[in-house]
């Protein structure tokens, strides 16, 4: 049997979402982060429809590279840097900017700009303001921020960066302490700065400086952590971008008490009929999402039932006779978001959509119908 299990990207809806960004912050530039395979919709098809952003920003080498290859003359940004000299070398002979958050990596671009006095350079500078994760200390932010000043080469063209630790919920009273640390930091610098993720860009308008950084919300999915917050995707006009979808390939009727799936852990309390939909954990859905997820059937929810296998899941249809071999089953997508899905697995979004697999076919649409 031929794939039945498909990821639609729907690029004209990646391209509003883009505008929505806009609309959110018309004084800032827009780096759009489209790491991790642009969240697992695809790097180079997601980078051709958002070619108006201001800048691209992944975290690893390789897609730093594949990104010039395409696009020789578009800003990008790489996330996490370079870790050695070659690294180093490479990126700035194909002119990508890279991430400073550690001294080592000032020690070698002191050591690089030496034997090369006459490389131009562009850099972002990130300072760690309370999620500890990357980042200079605020310790050495002042010494760092000099150094990178006193590189051939260099002035004026370093940019500043931090990053959030919890703008997926807005009220979060930390969120204003790191906020009010790089103010505290920057404020008397004349370089351009940058804040806001998708999160912090949607909640506060002072979070956005020159840059803003989205992506989680480039996809259409809510960069808050729960889809019963408030300022949820509906509340800000962004569009889901991937609607995973199979199919059915078998109808099988039970009788009350007969049990469905691996482990016997699921038992028909009445008559009922079961459909077999081909997508499992090897396709990326996830194994250990809680029994009754819904998944959508010709616009009707029906919940799944058993444990999740690795090429199929069974979905309850009760007394229904109007499905049939072959129909479409969505997973994910327009009615059915990925934000519920991601809770009934006890996980996050952003993980359901990063782990998609080969094994799922991508179409690529650029005209369909959306409802703004």
């Amino acid at each position: 049997m031929s794939r039945v299990a498909i990821a639609r990207i729907n690029l004209q809806a990646l391209r509003h979402n883009l505008s929505v960004v806009r609309n959110k912050a018309p004084e800032s530039k827009v780096l759009a982060v489209i790491k991790a395979n642009a969240y697992g919709h695809g790097l180079l098809e997601v980078a051709e429809s958002l070619i108006a952003a201001d800048a691209f920003a992944v975290a690893h080498f390789e897609e730093a590279i594949s990104l010039r290859e395409r696009f020789p003359d578009k800003t990008i940004v790489l996330l996490q840097g370079f870790s050695d000299e070659i690294e180093l070398t490479l990126l700035l002979s194909q002119h990508i900017q890279p991430v400073i958050h550690c001294l080592s990596q000032i020690d070698l671009l002191e050591a690089f700009v030496e034997q090369n006095p006459d490389e131009i350079l562009s850099v972002w500078l990130k300072v760690d303001t309370g999620m500890h994760r990357l980042g200079v200390s605020i310790d050495n932010f002042e010494d760092s921020w000099a150094r990178l000043n006193t590189i051939s080469g260099l002035h004026g063209n370093i940019k500043i960066m931090s990053h959030f630790a919890n703008a997926d919920i807005p009220e979060f009273e930390f969120n204003q302490v790191q906020s009010q640390l790089f103010h505290k930091v920057t404020s008397t610098l004349e370089c351009e700065k940058s804040l806001a993720n998708s999160a912090g860009l949607l909640s506060h308008e002072e979070y956005h400086y020159h840059w803003v950084r989205p992506g989680i919300m480039l996809y259409g999915v809510s960069p808050f952590n729960s889809i019963s917050n408030k300022n949820n995707v509906s509340g800000f006009n962004l569009l889901p971008v991937m609607h995973l979808s199979s199919r059915i390939i078998a109808i099988n009727k039970i009788k009350k008490g007969q049990v469905v799936g691996y482990g016997s852990c699921w038992q028909a309390p009445e008559d009922s009929v079961i459909a077999v939909v081909g997508i499992g954990y090897g396709d990326g859905y996830p194994r250990h999402i809680k029994e009754s997820t819904p998944v959508l059937i010709d616009g009707q929810r029906y919940p799944i039932v058993g444990r999740v296998s690795m090429d199929m899941i069974c979905v309850d249809l009760g007394n229904s006779t109007r499905c049939q071999m072959g129909d479409e089953v969505l997973l994910w997508g327009e009615g059915l978001p990925v934000e519920e899905i991601a809770e009934h697995a006890s996980t996050i979004a952003y993980e359901l959509l990063c782990q998609i697999t080969a094994r799922v076919k991508y179409v690529y649409e650029n005209n369909t119908p959306i409802t703004a």
